[in-house]
């Protein structure tokens, strides 16, 4: 089969692009996504998003290597496998980042990505609940809209962290980024409304458009330095499909390096030592990988408000279930449990804050794998550093395109980064043992009371320290030695090919990753079609 467009991945980028690609009758567009074309409750129903955590029918549940400076424990590293990608298993919070993030991108040499660039995209995507203003659109695909807190902890956290100093912010994604309150979710009338519901399900009876799920991409097709395809495993049976403009990876951090580097493009050593044959050597494949690493402070609680997976949680949540079922979705089932949170300093000399809290009303440990730690009500509160010096690395575990990449996953190979956290553990204690907790927090059981000596909590910052589920640039835009592809996605050396999804962030963004992502996809779907970009919009900072 032969298309114009082959885009490998059908998440947070590759369903915009096949939105967009394909809105020109003209253009015979291919979508092409390993996981399964169907969905589930896991994916539709918010609040049971956790669940993907347990059951992967939805999740590649990748593993890191061990990693050493966390006590050499592996690390897991749940990424979208469907249609909706890591969309369809996420939080669902809507968080752009500071406005220097992209500005930091745009320094660095990547033209046309600084914030007043990218704002206008962030607009034409999203469908805000609150109408739109400056920084705000109405009428886009990404339908963004306010909780409805439902837990009592979530204000309490709130009162809390304006009562230890910090300023109380309705928008993270507005003028102002520091602060605390509720965030915004991609949740549509009590549905999970990620980018298989907004870009792509309205658009699949296109003649134009073919969605190809439970597919495995293997490598690309090359004409010598020319991307013309992809070769493709389809239950087993091998094929090839054509793309007559353009290859492009919209396949993740992970995936996306794999399949350059099973394709002979990256580190020329490292494929040689892999028995892949050169085709070109660029060296940062793979290289720059980024996550905020996390750490939390954890309490059993006084009072039975939030939830625990007990008894009388499962109870509640069968009930939430049947309601919802018979259209009631404004429950737990229909909103997500990681309602409260914010942005903070580390400390008053940081210019733009470095810490982003995740506020949840349970005990939320080792990514909630273990329902015996949340059978007790409790409190958590998380705290990731946002912009991390520590990088990792994704190559090749073997030769074997169904083998999942070998992904060095760097959390805290810089100490900088454990300064950091450390701070971060005396931030969140702080706010924990303001008055509006005083009814409610029992005791610490992480990092723990008795941990106080700065030597004690870096050691609690290894034993302890996770990540939320952001990882970025393995294939960085830039026009150093080490930039997989230019700020027009292209991949250095290599035609009909470029890269659309969050691995070519050069450095992380503030917060969250999904929206950006989209972004991103927005952007390059002009460039790809040859339009200009949407006209800059000067910010009002405040």
């Amino acid at each position: 089969m032969e298309f114009d467009y082959v885009i490998v991945g059908g998440g947070s980028a590759g369903c915009v692009l096949a939105n967009r690609l394909s809105a020109d009758s003209r253009n015979r567009v291919c979508l092409i996504e390993a996981g399964s074309g169907k969905s589930s409750i896991l994916v539709k129903w918010p609040g049971m998003f956790g669940m993907n955590m347990l059951n992967h029918r939805h999740n590649w549940a990748f593993n890191s290597l061990p990693n050493p400076a966390t006590g050499g424990r592996s690390h897991f590293l749940p990424r979208g496998k469907g249609l909706g990608g890591s969309s369809a298993i996420n939080a669902m919070v809507y968080i752009r980042g500071d406005a220097s993030d992209y500005d930091t991108w745009a320094q660095a040499g990547n033209r046309g990505w600084a914030y007043d660039d990218v704002l206008p995209y962030f607009r034409k995507a999203e469908d805000n609940s609150r109408g739109a203003d400056d920084y705000h659109g109405a009428g886009g695909p990404l339908h963004v809209s306010d909780t409805h807190y439902g837990y009592v902890p979530n204000l309490k956290f709130i009162e809390a962290a304006q009562q230890a100093g910090f300023p109380a912010n309705p928008d993270f994604n507005g003028a102002q980024f520091e602060g605390v309150g509720l965030f915004q979710f991609t949740i549509k009338d009590g549905r999970r409304w990620g980018v298989r519901n907004a870009y792509l399900e309205p658009v699949m009876a296109r003649p134009n458009l073919t969605v190809l799920s439970d597919a495995r991409v293997l490598k690309l097709v090359m004409d010598g330095r020319r991307a013309t395809g992809v070769s493709v495993d389809r239950g087993g049976k091998r094929e090839i499909l054509k793309a007559a403009r353009e290859v492009i990876l919209s396949a993740g951090s992970f995936n996306s390096p794999q399949i350059m580097l099973l394709s002979g493009i990256g580190p020329a050593e490292e494929l040689r030592a892999k028995g892949i044959g050169v085709v070109h050597d660029l060296p940062g494949v793979g290289k720059n990988l980024q996550e905020h690493p996390d750490v939390a402070a954890v309490y059993t609680s006084k009072k039975r408000d939030g939830f625990a997976m007990n008894m009388g949680g499962m109870l509640k949540m069968a009930g939430a279930g049947l309601s919802y079922a018979l259209g009631s979705r404004e429950n737990m089932l229909g909103r997500s449990v990681t309602q409260a949170g914010g942005f903070i300093k580390s400390d008053p000399s940081v210019e733009v804050p470095d810490l982003q809290l995740h506020f949840v009303p349970l005990i939320f440990l080792d990514h909630g794998r273990d329902p015996k730690t949340m059978n007790r009500h409790g409190l958590s509160l998380h705290a990731c550093f946002l912009r991390p010096y520590s990088r990792g690395s994704v190559t090749l575990g073997s030769a074997d395109p169904m083998e999942a990449p070998a992904i060095d996953i760097g959390l805290l190979s810089d100490d900088r980064d454990v300064e950091r956290l450390v701070k971060a553990v005396k931030q969140v204690r702080r706010i924990m043992a303001q008055p509006a907790f005083a009814e409610h927090v029992d005791q610490e059981m992480v990092p723990g009371a008795e941990v106080r000596s700065e030597a004690e909590l870096e050691a609690a910052v290894r034993q302890h320290c996770e990540h939320v589920y952001h990882p970025v640039g393995t294939a960085k835009m830039g026009t150093d030695p080490m930039a997989v592809v230019g700020d027009d996605l292209k991949v250095h050396g290599i035609a009909g090919l470029r890269v659309v999804d969050a691995s070519i962030m050069p450095t992380l963004v503030s917060g969250n990753t999904n929206a950006p992502t989209i972004m991103i996809a927005e952007k390059a779907a002009d460039m790809i079609l040859g339009r200009a970009a949407l006209p800059r919009e000067e910010r009002h900072a405040a």
